[in-house]
């Protein structure tokens, strides 16, 4: 008797886990998308243009603020492997004329990245702190790349940039 009393007790936990499982199941396919990722159906416009832009871990990073070095120092001072890329992060807030000194302070430092034979992506975004350069591995795959001239390209792309101020 005591071994079928061992069953029901096990059945109704089993029971109850499913139940549970299925209740968890449904309320995170409620939930509203995380930050880079994408729904099926659109989802919140305003929130996914706020997030951060996706980018690969660090290797170097290079804080455009007083008191750091001059970035043609510091981009010689990094050793490029051609699966990495340069990045350059620009943020600005709500106030007026915000973005577009942060579209010159991106353009600025490209400029200085394409003087010192650096090509790199520009990203200007919603957010707050100074501009920041990163180098990581998170090139676009070489058959996006064939024919660019990067180093060329991001010099004369800042020149564009700071005469369109």
């Amino acid at each position: 008797m005591s071994g079928r009393a061992s069953v029901g007790w096990q059945t109704a936990l089993a029971d109850l886990s499913l139940i549970l499982f299925m209740i968890t199941a449904a309320a995170v396919s409620r939930q509203p998308a995380r930050a880079g990722t994408h729904q099926e159906g659109g989802g919140n416009a305003a929130a996914a243009s706020a997030t951060p832009s996706p980018q690969a871990e660090p290797l170097a990073v290079y804080v455009d603020a007083p008191g750091a070095p001059p970035l043609p120092e510091w981009l010689a001072q990094q050793t490029l492997d051609p699966r990495q890329q340069v990045t350059i992060t620009a943020r600005y807030g709500a106030e007026s004329g915000a973005q577009e000194r942060a579209i010159a302070a991106a353009a600025r430092l490209l400029y200085k990245a394409g003087r010192a034979g650096r090509a790199a992506r520009v990203v200007v975004e919603p957010g707050e702190g100074p501009p920041r350069i990163v180098v990581a591995f998170d090139s676009p795959p070489a058959p996006e790349r064939v024919g660019a001239q990067p180093a060329l390209a991001s010099h004369e792309m800042s020149r564009s940039m700071l005469a369109g101020r």
